[in-house]
């Protein structure tokens, strides 16, 4: 309660949820607490009273808002988005359940509109998008499960496609092609023999896929010790869920990109796994189209002039994202790649047939660490601790890296905003680089500053709050629209 009445009032303008549980808002005329984020109509300032907890609000004569529930954030509860994460898990589990949305809308309870609204503000996708995702989930399974082999059985044959198809909720095998070409790269055949942990795929790329802005991603740090990209020959060293690196090397085309998996055990974990992270590196989940739409809708088309098909290239693992999160913080990004090659060489070791490229240290090498041993490598102390700390509650089951990927965006937020070391910033970037989130701003990076005064013709970059004002118009595609401005004032790479 130590800011003012019109920071306070500012920070209610701008509904910002950082300041949630720091103060609550009421609103004299209506009679109503909320929290600082709520979406509701906002108040003339003369008509505003802010409290220091809910029991003070309640003190003064006013009643919660039904709206935003600023008791049930008070102690922890939160209704509204339990029921979401339930719904979302009921869909994600058993999408042939749900015909449809309006068989989900049904289901929740919610008005149509409101579950849009809903949708959007925890899982940043529409309830059409989560039910497809889920139905080609459950096509991935089903093709990776088929012809197993159960103890004292003989082999059970493949099913059809259309068994497949329809075992996940589509109608027919033409949709299914479609869309399971357009999130996983491959047909359906083609993923199916992944399932014998086979060395070597394809991955399909959309018409027009810019490429010579996967390459300048691909090689932003021309000196790193876990990647190289030279020509279009990309080599890389991952390390695997199970602890174990796998070397693999990466052939770019305009139509597709070949792997190859080196790995001490080829299996079709390992090989589904690639996958997943060649796919979140190439960003073909993102529905790149439907930001283009928006940008021509919103009048702003030369934002997304010559790459239409750009995408977010994600981070190998989260902690991969963590850490350059950490060390990126209010320093440069030569002089960041500098800590971060320092850190694997101080953690990690070559890997054989790699060409001299390091595996990625995991959070068990970063947790060995003591933070004091990284001050040499030019280390901040502060950075330094927030690097070996963080990788700590990783390895002690405080922070669960895969459950991140489950849970709704809200649920990610907060959990990473209670890290020390962990600001909006770099919440944000970690959620839209290395989880997928689709409608996420990185409030304060100077890229998206400097893309917004260029986009528009500002006098001045904007601050936070401006920025945050700004970036509205791109909700629920945030995440793309910060990709395109970190490219609007770089030269083009083809």
């Amino acid at each position: 309660m130590r800011m003012t009445h019109a920071k306070m009032y500012s920070r209610l303008l701008a509904e910002d949820a950082t300041c949630n549980g720091r103060f609550f808002t009421g609103v004299l005329t209506t009679g109503i607490y909320c929290l600082p984020s709520c979406k509701a109509r906002k108040p003339k300032a003369e008509n505003v009273r802010f409290f220091p907890s809910c029991e003070a609000a309640r003190e003064a004569g006013l009643r919660p808002c039904r709206k935003c529930y600023p008791d049930d954030f008070a102690r922890g509860f939160d209704p509204v988005l339990e029921d979401m994460e339930s719904l979302v898990r009921e869909v994600r589990a058993n999408p042939t359940a749900f015909t449809d949305v309006s068989a989900i809308v049904q289901r929740s309870g919610f008005g149509s509109t409101r579950l849009f609204e809903l949708f959007r503000q925890h899982f940043h996708a529409t309830p059409a998008e989560v039910l497809l995702k889920a139905r080609i989930e459950a096509a991935k399974q089903r093709l990776l499960a088929d012809g197993k082999v159960a103890a004292g059985q003989s082999r059970v044959s493949d099913s059809s496609l259309l068994e497949v198809a329809q075992s996940a909720g589509f109608e027919s095998v033409s949709v299914f092609h479609e869309h399971f070409r357009r999130l996983t790269g491959m047909t359906p055949a083609d993923y199916r023999d992944l399932r014998g942990g086979s060395a070597q795929f394809r991955i399909l790329l959309p018409a027009d896929y810019p490429l010579p802005y996967l390459r300048r991603a691909l090689s932003r740090d021309p000196h790193s010790l876990t990647e190289r990209l030279t020509g279009d020959e990309y080599l890389t060293v991952l390390r695997l869920a199970s602890g174990s690196a796998a070397v693999v090397r990466a052939t770019l085309s305009p139509e597709a990109v070949d792997v190859v998996i080196t790995s001490p055990q080829p299996t079709r974990v390992v090989a589904v796994e690639v996958h997943s992270v060649m796919l979140g590196l190439l960003g073909l989940e993102q529905d790149a189209g439907a930001f283009v739409r928006l940008a021509r809708k919103l009048g702003l088309a030369r934002l997304v002039a010559g790459r239409i098909e750009l995408r977010i290239s994600q981070t190998p693992s989260v902690f991969d994202g963590l850490l350059w999160s950490i060390i990126g913080q209010q320093i440069s990004f030569p002089f960041a790649c500098m800590l971060k090659r320092r850190l694997v060489e101080h953690t990690s070791n070559p890997v054989p047939g790699a060409d001299g490229l390091y595996a990625p240290p995991s959070p068990t090498d970063v947790a060995a660490v003591l933070p004091e041993s990284l001050l040499p490598l030019q280390f901040s102390r502060q950075k330094a601790d927030y690097v070996v700390s963080i990788a700590r509650r990783i390895v002690d089951g405080q922070l669960d890296l895969g459950a991140l990927k489950a849970t709704s965006a809200t649920r990610v937020e907060r959990s990473l905003s209670e890290i020390r070391g962990l600001g909006p910033w770099s919440v944000n970037y970690v959620m839209m680089r290395s989880l997928g989130l689709a409608d996420c701003v990185p409030l304060g990076d100077t890229g998206v500053t400097s893309g917004l005064q260029a986009l528009l013709k500002l006098e001045q970059r904007p601050d936070v709050d401006a920025t945050r004002t700004l970036m509205t118009v791109f909700s629920p595609y945030r995440s793309l629209a910060t990709t395109h401005l970190w490219q609007f004032k770089q030269p083009d790479p083809s």
